[in-house]
């Protein structure tokens, strides 16, 4: 110290000191002189006496003006030393970098001021300072007074420059001090950040690109900023990397994937288009790397393709595309279970787009995996049966679809059926809702006949005998109306002929079994007309009830539909379908006077003619016969009309015991009988238990009002009268 107070005159210290600029600055041309003669003289050891000086005494100096001119004095120095100053760098730049911290702004200001002045000496020498210089004009960038950030931004530049000239940096010591800063949220240090990424991608010799997977979180966090400065930046640097990646042969897409995947649940739309826009690529660029990814990419465009901005779900539907047209198998990293799990978890989802596409990834999984969704389909099947519960028609198409993919194999076709009918039974609404769109769209995948055949042996064994009913009912009515089962309809009005016919109405019958107004309507379509008689007539009081009488007003109305007007011509020949006639009045006889339906069917029979239009009988003219005359026909009963043609075309029974069929109904109808009288008994005891178990005090409060109420009649004695 006693050796630079020597070299250093004190009137030049004093003004070093002083609290004007001038006289500091004037100061600071001193010492650049005394340090440039020692430079000259080669005397480094007193060179580096006067720096300490400087340092200690006023860089590290509790006043303000002090610092100043300390700082100003280090600058001087530097400059003195011209192309020697390398050597003496390690004292000079730590006490400038730390007056960047000091609470004064304006020795920030100058600290600034020097640290330039030290840059435009030393130049590359300066590099080896990088990491905390960056450190430090991070910090300055965001600072309060106006002046320091004017200050720090001409040193940005200046260290930029120089950064870009040098052979000596090190990207690899600079990247985890740029990874912490990237979530920082102060605008301006956003700037700062963005700057030196974009000025680091355009120096040839800097491999940016490899380590965008380290900060590429960071630039997306900026596309929501609210300065659409910031956001303008960050997507102007992300769109130059993503060009970069177009051509560039080698990319770590494994990990920026994860990075876009989180992006695209983003709340901003402008991030989540971003995210997804470069996951188009990825897609496309990425080929096997992507595999293991698959399922997370996935998980993030699925909700993108019901995303409210239309830019966005396009984007997500190209991507989604081009996802699902990929070719892999399992074992090359490509997980069937993941993703079966994120398409299960979208089947859940509240848009219908993204429902939709999480079938089609499922059925596409099948088409490719079969055995491997198989393995999983324990894990999707409940969620398969839930999803027949949509509001979306489509979706429950496509799930049928699904499902009949599935059922291929006959050991999942029964479980198919087997868990349909649970869930049936379970949730009354899917019944009645979907059950007819869910019957008649299996009918089509999987064949009419088979899933009938299937369902009705199910039923048959079907211990909760209300619902078999109900779910036959339902079978009944859908075999009777829908044009998807006009092939089975017609096979089973051959059941008397063809023995395919008569194999369907036996596999039908058993489970038909559980309601009456099924086993009639089966009969009337097979045209089994004198066993439908037999049905009617074996029904007893307790089969007669509303529900009944409501299925028995349903079938009527359909008598009138094309699917009966082979019945309905047939009544032109009563001579030759007396049961067919016999069959109709019987139902005729089981309905309320009053009802619509009476009115109907009695209409219908008053057209039935009292003679058969055969090729005889129209050369001959016969007078106008009353219904008398019909009711004569029936009398008759099954004889050969005048041709010898048999009149009753059951007699030709095709093999089918007609006797065994009747008693199989009726047991079945004894089980459903024994069933209801059982729960009544349970209903009334119910009843009475809740009566008994009433409270003591609503009892006492009864009584007492009892007391206060008219005498009851019932309760007067003799001598008491009722006025």
């Amino acid at each position: 110290m006693a050796d630079a107070l020597t070299i250093v005159p004190a009137a030049v210290l004093r003004n070093l000191a002083d609290k004007l600029y001038e006289k500091r600055k004037n100061a600071a041309l001193e010492v650049e002189g005394i340090v440039k003669q020692l430079a000259a003289a080669g005397d480094h050891e007193k060179i580096t006496a006067v720096i300490n000086l400087l340092t200690d005494e006023f860089t590290f100096s509790p006043q303000a003006n002090h610092r100043k001119g300390g700082l100003i004095g280090l600058a001087a120095a530097t400059v003195g030393l011209t192309s020697e100053a390398a050597q003496h760098l390690e004292q000079i730049v730590p006490p400038v970098l730390k007056s960047f911290s000091d609470q004064d702004s304006r020795v920030r200001y100058y600290a600034c001021e020097a640290l330039y002045n030290i840059a435009k000496v030393v130049r590359g020498d300066f590099i080896i300072f990088f990491n905390q210089i960056f450190d430090a004009l991070c910090k300055l960038s965001a600072d309060s007074d106006a002046n320091v950030q004017s200050a720090a931004h001409l040193l940005d530049r200046l260290v930029k420059d120089i950064v870009t000239e040098s052979d000596q940096f090190s990207i690899e010591e600079f990247i985890p001090l740029l990874r912490e800063r990237m979530n920082v949220l102060n605008p301006y240090v956003r700037q700062f950040l963005v700057g030196w990424i974009t000025v680091l991608d355009s120096v040839p010799d800097i491999d940016m690109l490899g380590f965008l997977p380290d900060f590429l979180d960071g630039l997306f966090n900026m596309l929501s900023d609210s300065s659409h400065e910031i956001r303008q930046q960050a997507d102007s640097a992300l769109s130059e990397f993503l060009q970069e990646i177009k051509n560039s042969p080698s990319v770590d897409y494994g990990r920026m994937a994860q990075i876009l995947v989180e992006r695209a649940k983003s709340g901003d739309a402008f991030t989540r288009q971003t995210s997804i826009t470069w996951m188009n690529e990825f897609v496309k660029l990425g080929g096997d790397q992507l595999l293991p990814y698959y399922a997370a990419i996935l998980e993030a465009i699925l909700p993108c393709i019901s995303d409210k901005e239309e830019k966005i779900r396009v984007v997500a539907r190209e991507t989604n595309e081009e996802l699902r047209s990929f070719k892999a198998a399992p074992g090359e990293g490509f997980n069937v279970g993941a993703i079966l799990a994120v398409a299960k978890r979208h089947l859940s989802s509240e848009w219908e787009a993204t429902r939709i596409e999480a079938l089609h990834w499922i059925s596409a999984l099948l088409d490719k995996h079969r055995g491997e969704v198989l393995s999983f389909l324990s894990d999707i099947v409940d969620t398969l049966l839930k999803a027949l519960s949509d509001s979306s028609d489509e979706v429950v198409l496509l799930v049928l679809e699904v499902h009949a993919c599935i059922a291929k194999d006959t050991e999942h076709f029964r479980n198919l059926l087997v868990h349909l009918l649970l869930n049936f039974q379970n949730d009354n609404s899917l019944l009645e809702k979907r059950g007819a769109l869910i019957i008649r769209r299996l009918c089509v995948l999987l064949g009419a006949q088979t899933v009938y055949r299937e369902l009705s042996i199910i039923l048959q064994k079907e211990p909760d005998l209300d619902f078999a009913s109900i779910m036959v009912q339902a079978l009944n009515l859908i075999l009777l109306t829908s044009a998807e089962l006009s092939e089975l309809r017609e096979l089973l009005k051959h059941s008397l002929v063809n023995s395919a016919g008569k194999d369907l109405f036996h596999a039908l019958y058993a489970s038909w079994c559980h309601s009456p107004m099924a086993i009639i309507s089966l009969c009337l379509l097979a045209q089994t007309y004198q066993h439908a008689s037999t049905v009617i007539q074996s029904l007893v009081e307790e089969d007669i009830n509303i529900k009944f009488l409501v299925q028995l007003d349903k079938l009527i109305r359909l008598l009138e539909t094309p699917t009966f007007a082979y019945l309905r011509l047939q009544l032109l020949e009563p001579g030759r379908y007396t049961w067919l006639l016999k069959a109709l009045y019987g139902l005729l006889m089981l309905l309320p006077q009053q009802s619509a339906a009476f009115k109907i069917l009695r209409t219908r029979l008053k057209t039935v003619p009292p003679y058969s239009f055969s090729s005889e009988q129209h050369r001959n003219s016969f007078p106008e016969a009353s219904h008398s005359k019909v009711a004569n026909h029936m009398d008759r009963g099954p004889d050969c009309n005048q041709d010898g043609i048999i009149q009753d075309v059951e007699t030709m029974s095709n093999g089918i015991n007609f006797a065994s069929r009747l008693q199989q109904f009726q047991k079945m109808q004894q089980e459903h009988r024994a069933q209801a009288k059982s729960q009544a008994r349970v209903k009334k005891a119910s009843a009475k238990t809740k009566e008994t178990q009433r409270p003591e005090e609503n009892r006492e409060q009864s009584s007492t009002s009892d007391t206060n109420q008219p005498t009851n009649p019932s309760r007067m004695g003799p001598g008491q009268l009722q006025l």
